[in-house]
């Protein structure tokens, strides 16, 4: 009898000794396949340094987006956040309009890009700074919002939103609340 029990004791010691190895073994093969994973993610970075895209539209109006920084967004590999954003719009018949934020958008498909804060546009004489710009040149169109103030030579404008069709120049400037006017003052 006590050799049935040394033997029925041996044999769950054995038995608790392969489960302990089986699980310290799939713990250590997984603890490998996370660092593996770990080591691919170090090598497949998405941000790139001094980024640049030239585009042209059917018009021939070319468009030019330089960043110091842009990451690809992994959820959509169309678009790109831009730092330090300088960009340049050289358009046909017309000066050149140059654009400059801490922070864009950048679709590589449609060119469209969002400029966001301390944004500056400039123009001839004219400059426009705001905190937003939805910029598209499918839809040609620049609508600068948030704390926007338009200057020139002789004027300082304060708005909620300016919109410029790109191709027509035409301008649209208007305030969200009904009840507050744009604010307009001359420099002279």
């Amino acid at each position: 009898m006590k050799k049935k029990i040394v033997v029925i004791i041996l044999l769950f010691l054995i038995i608790i000794s392969l489960i302990y190895l089986f699980n310290s073994y799939q713990k250590d093969s997984s603890i490998e396949k996370i660092g593996d994973k770990t080591e691919e993610n170090n090598y497949s970075s998405n941000i790139i340094k001094n980024v640049s895209y030239i585009s042209k539209d059917a018009k021939g109006n070319e468009y030019t987006i330089n960043a110091s920084e842009g990451e690809i967004d992994i959820t959509n590999s169309d678009l790109i956040y831009l730092k330090n954003v300088r960009s340049f719009i050289d358009l046909i018949d017309s000066d050149n309009v140059i654009i400059t934020s801490d922070f864009g958008k950048y679709n590589i498909n449609n060119y469209d890009t969002i400029f966001t804060k301390n944004v500056i546009i400039n123009y001839q004489d004219n400059k426009i700074t705001g905190n937003y710009l939805d910029f598209s040149l499918n839809r040609n169109t620049m609508i600068v919002s948030k704390e926007v103030i338009y200057s020139n030579l002789e004027n300082i404008l304060k708005a909620d939103v300016i919109e410029v069709n790109i191709e027509t120049k035409d301008i649209k400037i208007f305030m969200h609340e009904s009840e507050k006017k744009v604010n307009l003052k001359s420099k002279n």
